[in-house]
């Protein structure tokens, strides 16, 4: 299994950053987990838009999945005759992003499969097991099994024991940590810090930890700081073109 970044900021991309999103590749089927904000031209310097295979999108705010609406104009307007491209995501989190485009426009582009957070599917060659992680809205936290190895993505989240379940012996967790150690109180229960990634990571015993959606103008030197002052195992920040092979 081979990850690359596409970005790994939080709320709003950078000049230099786009948002966290993650090509997930395994046995020749490429998945797009979360285009949100500007993932879409990193995305396109590594695979052309007809050249993805499926999309996991964990929930429905924009950073997480803004960029589907182009992809799918990249695709259904450079060939109508291409397949539709499988998307997968939390019931009703994508409605008012699909119908921002002008009516009939992009429909034969994708085919949605909406799903509840907590059921398990298959998307190519993934095992995909979700649960439903505390958010705003609902957030579906994944874990990706391809073959032996296992890939487990939190979308964003605040303190939750499935975290542990989730990533159980995962071979690299990629981890939403907007905050490095102390949460706003506005947030407390939605959004993690790195502190409790590297905590939840080592209950777990997942073997990597990539932590991604950093609010804009966090140091990450300090987030992976933080972590490590409860976890063992390699620590990465999500910068886009960063490559790991799990």
């Amino acid at each position: 299994m081979r990850i690359t970044v596409l970005g790994g900021l939080g709320a709003w991309p950078s000049a230099t950053q786009a948002c966290s999103g993650f090509l997930v590749e395994h046995d020749d089927f490429r998945l797009l987990i979360d285009p949100g904000y500007a993932t879409l031209q990193p995305l396109l310097s590594h695979v052309a838009a007809a050249q993805v295979d499926a999309v996991y999108v964990s929930h429905g705010h924009p950073d997480h999945c803004a960029d589907l609406q182009p992809l799918l104009r990249a695709r259904v307007l450079a060939d109508r005759s291409g397949p539709p491209l499988p998307v997968y995501a939390p019931a009703g989190s994508l409605d008012r992003l699909l119908a921002i485009d002008e009516a009939g426009l992009v429909d034969d582009a994708y085919r949605l499969s909406a799903f509840t957070p907590g059921e398990s599917f298959d998307a190519g060659p993934f095992r995909v097991d979700t649960w439903r992680l505390p958010h705003w809205v609902p957030n579906a936290g994944a874990r990706l099994t391809g073959g032996t190895e296992v890939l487990a993505y939190t979308g964003d989240t605040g303190t939750s024991p499935d975290l542990v379940e989730m990533a159980r012996d995962a071979d690299l967790l990629v981890a939403e940590a907007t905050y490095v150690d102390t949460i706003p109180e506005r947030h407390e229960g939605n959004l993690s810090s790195a502190v409790e990634v590297g905590r939840y990571a080592s209950t777990a015993r997942a073997r990597r930890v990539l932590l991604t959606h950093l609010w804009p103008g966090t140091d990450p030197a300090a987030a992976v700081d933080a972590a490590r002052q409860v976890y063992a195992g390699p620590v990465d920040v999500a910068e886009p073109g960063l490559v790991l092979s799990v």
